[in-house]
This record gives C-alpha cells, structure tokens and sequence, in this order.
C-alpha cells in the first residue's frame, strides 16, 4: 500500500498504520536507555557496561546470520568498527586535536551515510555476491580513516569541520557541522523510507540512528558512549524480533493480520461482539481477466479501505479474497453504518489500467444504493465494470453478533458466512445480517 493512496479518516487509522509501529518498541526502547544513562539515578560500573555491549553486538550478529538479514548484519559490523576506532584513536577520551579528534570528525560524518547507504540497498540474504561489496565499502572506510588518523596528523581535512553557520548556534554539541547536517539527511531519508514501509526494519534503523547521534554527543568513548552504540545494537535486534512477528501474524501482500492473528484474537473476544464476513466480488474473473498482478493490487486497495473501518473495528485477510472484521462490544446492529460507509468507499475506489500495469486510484462515483429494507429485492447482478480505463470492484458482507456469552464462536462465523452467502447470492456489492434481514440493490 503506497502512502500516496491513503486515506486518512482519523487520527486511530493513523496511530495504527504509523504511529504505533514508529514508537514501538524502538522509541520506546531508545528512551528508556536515555532515562537509565542520563538521569544519574543508576550506576553502571565499566564491566556491566561492557558485558551489555559484547552481549548485543555478538548475539546480534548471530541473528542477522540466522536470519540471512545483510543490512542488519552490515550495520551491526559499521556500529562496531566505527566504535572501536573512536577507542582506539581517542584513547577512550575526547581529543580536541590530533588522531582522536580526526577520527571523531570522519566517523562522525561517515555513520549517518552509511546508515543511508545500507538502508537504501534491497535485502537479498548473505551470499558472497551480496556481502563483498559491502566488506569492500567497510574496508574502504577504515583505509581512509587510518590513512587520516596517522599519528603525525593534528588535524583533518577543511571539509570535515568547516563552520557552516555560527559557532554559537552550536555551542550545545562537539559534533563538527558537516556531520550534524550529515545526521539530518539521515533522518529524513530513513523517515521517508518508514513512512512508505512501515516495516519494523526501516524503524529500527531509525532508532538505531537517533542511538548513535546520543553516543556521538557523549563523545562515542567512555560508559556512556559504549551504552548508546550497544543500544543501536540492541535497536536492530528488536527490528529482527518485530519483523519475524509482523511476518508471523501479519500478510504480506495486504498488510492486514493475518488468519492466525485472526485466531488469537477470537480468543480475546467478550461478549456482546460482532463478525464481519467479507469477499471481494467476481474475484475470479478479476484474475482471469485481467492477470494476477491486477488481482493482487485489487487486494490491497480492498485491504487498505478495510483497514479504515469505523466503529472500532479489526480487519483481518483470512485466505485469498475472503476477509473477517471483528467488531468487540458492538452489535450488528450498530457496525451496519460502518460497513454501509466501508461498502461505499470501496465502491468508489478504482485501478487506472495503463499498457498492462495497474495502478490503484481514488476516483469517487456517484452511487444511488441504498441498504434494502428486505433480502428479497432481487437486485440486479453487480459486475467487475472497466470504465475509461478504470477497473471498479465491489464487495459483499455479512455480519453476525453474539447472542450471549454462552455462544461459541464458531457459530458466529458460520452465521456471518450464511449472511455473506446470502448477499452473494441476492446480487452482490450489498449487506446482509445474520439477525435481521439487511440489503442493498445493486
């Protein structure tokens, strides 16, 4: 789903789509670290400090390898290298002049593109064509920085600290300027990446930035500087965890949770609640038609409408064009208006077919439905229509609520399938209740 074609109806469709997936458990973990590092209230002796960094960075390494993930690993390796260099010429201390400081200025200005140089790159696994570009980029790098650090050198390159604006504005950081503006870039870039992703990846890689800027700040030596780089580290190793658990519960091509976090939240469910059957329209002829490319992106318009249901409601992709909204604490009765407004909005939502290539728009149409007052309208059968080069699709719902809390669920989804196949059957693009007779001509 591009960001382009979203929607967004309210600020719960975007702190579900956005917010939460950017805070969790990136920024959470980052500022949790920040508190325990710079409130004083807890002291770290140097042996905890580097327990906790071997810790992250070895068992970090050993996941990105387990999970064939080259940009994990490559970053996990250029936090690492970076860091032990900044100990290595620094002396464990900040240098105001000489190797140490000219290790820190290039550093400095170097991390942040390479953040961006690694974030840019496709995953593609750990083969030996994958990693050597990449260890020669590394290698690269350090021929640089200890060609620049030699021990003779008090100084290093105009380019890498030239006062860009003035010196006062900047009084609050020993971060040269051109790494400063290095690490902005940075940020933006990597918060564009997430904003059309949304993959936990891209926020860990954020975070992971924000970490490293904090340890640049306390000079990259010392407790606190190797604390904020484990904690880079430990940012990544999040992402790998949270990644594997969108993978797990999530579907891949649509987005939305997947059949098994379907599962788990019928468990979770009280009564009084309400299930949602729904299934995109002559499918079939959509693929048969048009290619599965097409069909595939009609699945994803669907599901990016759906998961901008009201009324408190959980979409889920439960197997190929059959998708499940659960609806807690409210009866049919009250999500029928949603789902009258999610009909309507799919309805409208259209695939501009250019030389083959489909492209979803939002191009709104006028429509005349209405939801009957009885299943026995005989309606005319909706079709899959392709007008000026638009593809339009429908869907068919059926909705069903608990009776008690004594009712298995089970029965509430066979109900809600009855209602489904009801609509299907009574002419498709329409809504039909479990509990009340509830339709609209097409």
């Amino acid at each position: 789903m591009e960001l382009r074609n979203i929607e967004w109806p309210d600020l719960t469709f975007w702190r579900k789509t956005v917010l939460k997936p950017f805070l969790i458990p990136g920024g959470v973990i980052l500022l949790f670290a920040a508190i325990l590092l710079q409130s004083g209230y807890v002291s770290f002796s140097p042996a905890a400090i580097d327990f906790y960094y071997y810790a992250v960075f070895v068992s970090g390494c050993l996941l990105a390898w387990r999970f064939h993930s080259s940009r994990i690993l490559s970053i996990l390796v250029t936090l690492v290298l970076a860091h032990r260099a900044l100990e290595f010429f620094a002396s464990g201390h900040l240098a105001t002049s000489g190797p140490g400081r000219v290790a820190f200025e290039a550093i400095a200005f170097l991390l942040p593109l390479n953040f961006v140089l690694i974030s840019s790159t496709r995953e593609r696994g750990l083969g030996l064509s994958v990693i050597t570009p990449k260890v020669a980029v590394l290698f690269f790098q350090s021929v640089v920085i200890a060609v620049l650090c030699r021990p003779d050198q008090t100084s290093g390159p105009s380019l890498l600290h030239p006062a860009l604006v003035g010196e006062q504005s900047f009084h609050w950081t020993s971060i040269p300027q051109p790494a400063l503006v290095a690490f902005a870039m940075a940020f933006v870039a990597l918060f564009v990446r997430f904003l059309f992703s949304h993959k936990p990846v891209e926020s860990g890689l954020l975070w992971a930035l924000a970490a490293t800027f904090l340890g640049m700040q306390a000079h990259g030596t010392g407790k606190t500087g190797s604390a904020y780089f484990a904690t880079a580290g430990l940012l990544m190793i999040a992402s790998i965890i949270e990644n594997s658990y969108v993978l797990a519960y999530h579907d891949e091509l649509t987005g939305l949770p997947s059949r098994r976090a379907f599962n788990d939240a019928l468990l979770r469910l009280q009564s009084p609640y309400s299930i949602a059957a729904v299934d995109i329209d002559h499918f079939k002829s959509v693929n048969d038609t048009h290619g599965h490319d097409t069909g595939d992106q009609v699945l994803r318009l669907v599901a990016g409408r759906l998961a901008q249901v009201g009324g408190g409601g959980q979409a889920f992709r439960v197997g190929g064009e059959e998708f499940s909204i659960l609806f807690p604490a409210k009866s049919s009765k009250e999500v029928l208006e949603h789902l009258e407004s999610l009909r309507t909005m799919i309805e409208a939502s259209s695939f501009r077919l250019r030389s083959g290539e489909e492209r979803r728009h939002n191009e709104p149409r006028r429509s005349d439905r209405r939801i009957a007052p009885r299943a026995s309208a005989a309606p005319k059968k909706a079709q899959t229509k392709t007008l000026d080069g638009n593809l339009f699709v429908t869907v068919s719902i059926g909705v069903a609520q608990a009776a008690g809390p004594t009712q298995a669920v089970e029965k509430i989804i066979q109900q809600a399938d009855k209602a489904l196949y009801r609509a299907k059957q009574g002419g498709r693009n329409r809504i039909e209740s479990a509990s009340r007779s509830r339709a609209r001509a097409s």
